[in-house]
């Protein structure tokens, strides 16, 4: 059974910094593509990240130039910096094993099949 968990997150201060970390197991195989999603208080969940099995990434503009997503065996990884207070939000890892992370399915949590629990991130002004 393939299981994803997230760790990492935590309150910062506007400017700080967190690495975000998201274990898989039970999946001997590298996954398509694997992606980083926040859900914002009130709002919608959105895409932040994402990396392919090839390594090529994408970022939403929102975190462009301050967030890196990037992968080591069986763990992925969200390095952000220069947080805002719009950066808080509920971050969950996601990963599917067949549909490539092209520009145009990145960010569409529907492709995704495997999903972690979470971890909260809360940036204060």
């Amino acid at each position: 059974q393939v299981q994803l968990v997230e760790s990492g997150g935590g309150s910062v201060q506007a400017g700080g910094s967190l690495r975000l970390s998201c274990a898989v197991a039970g999946y001997g195989y590298t996954f398509a593509c694997m992606a980083w999603f926040r859900q914002p208080p009130g709002k919608e969940r959105e895409g932040v990240a994402s990396i392919d099995s090839f390594e090529n990434t994408n970022y939403a503009d929102s975190v462009k130039g301050r967030f890196t997503i990037d992968n080591a065996k069986n763990t992925l990884y969200l390095q952000m910096n220069s947080l805002k207070p719009e950066d808080t939000g509920m971050y969950s890892c996601a990963a599917n094993r067949f549909i490539r992370c092209d520009s145009g399915s990145w960010q569409m949590a529907p492709n995704f099949e495997y999903w972690g629990q979470g971890t909260q991130v809360a940036v204060s002004s």
